[in-house]
């Protein structure tokens, strides 16, 4: 077992439950959640979706909404004005060009409203179990401490953990990673005393990695 596959299985038995912390019973209120969790915390969000959600389950009910009446819906979430506009927008995107479904291809969710690289990640993994890894914080941050990637940027760090990570385990070591950096390695404060990776980390133990993850 070389040092890649090391850390993924450490992951794994560190954290059996994971999965993604949204509330959503399918891709439409997936992709509306993901949006409003930009630069937000999931617990945030789920605190609104299932009441947004049951009364406007659909992109054609919630277009029924204006747009001050959506940032009252969506007020204690943060950016709350952007977001209201760029969820309508997607919602009438929705309707016109993709019969009120939302589709299952990168560049087409790319082109909505609101949805940049992570949030398309984020639904073709969790609603039509493409694989896909999206970089938040917590995975860039993580991912690099430990050497599986050395991006200087998320697009850099997507690119390294693809290739570092085999493509089945893409969208649940996502979630390995997210509850790692959430729980123990926090960005000014990690908690290496409750970690069972400091071995690995370049943080910990000042070491570098090559692109193979090997130290340098």
């Amino acid at each position: 077992m070389n040092r890649n596959e090391s850390i993924l299985t450490t992951l794994a038995e560190m954290y059996p439950d994971a999965k993604c912390a949204l509330i959503f019973r399918n891709p439409f209120e997936l992709l509306i959640a993901t949006i409003l969790a930009a630069q937000a915390t999931d617990k945030s969000v789920n605190k609104i979706t299932p009441g947004l959600f049951s009364r406007f389950p659909t992109p054609e009910s919630m277009l029924s909404l204006t747009q001050e009446e959506l940032e009252q819906e969506i007020k204690s979430i943060g950016l709350y004005k952007n977001k209201a506009r760029n969820i309508l927008a997607t919602c009438r995107l929705l309707v016109e060009k993709y019969g009120g479904q939302v589709p299952s291809v990168r560049v087409d969710l790319e082109s909505l409203p609101g949805v940049g690289r992570k949030t398309a990640s984020v639904v073709l993994a969790e609603a039509f179990q493409i694989p896909a890894i999206a970089v938040d914080t917590h995975v860039f941050r993580v991912s690099n401490r430990l050497g599986l990637a050395q991006g200087k940027d998320v697009v850099k760090t997507e690119e390294d953990l693809m290739k570092n990570i085999p493509m089945d385990q893409w969208r649940i070591a996502h979630h390995w990673l997210i509850i790692h950096g959430r729980q123990v390695c926090h960005a000014r404060k990690p908690a290496c005393g409750d970690c069972a990776l400091t071995a690995y980390c370049r943080h910990h133990t000042g070491n570098d990695y090559d692109e193979e993850g090997e130290a340098k």
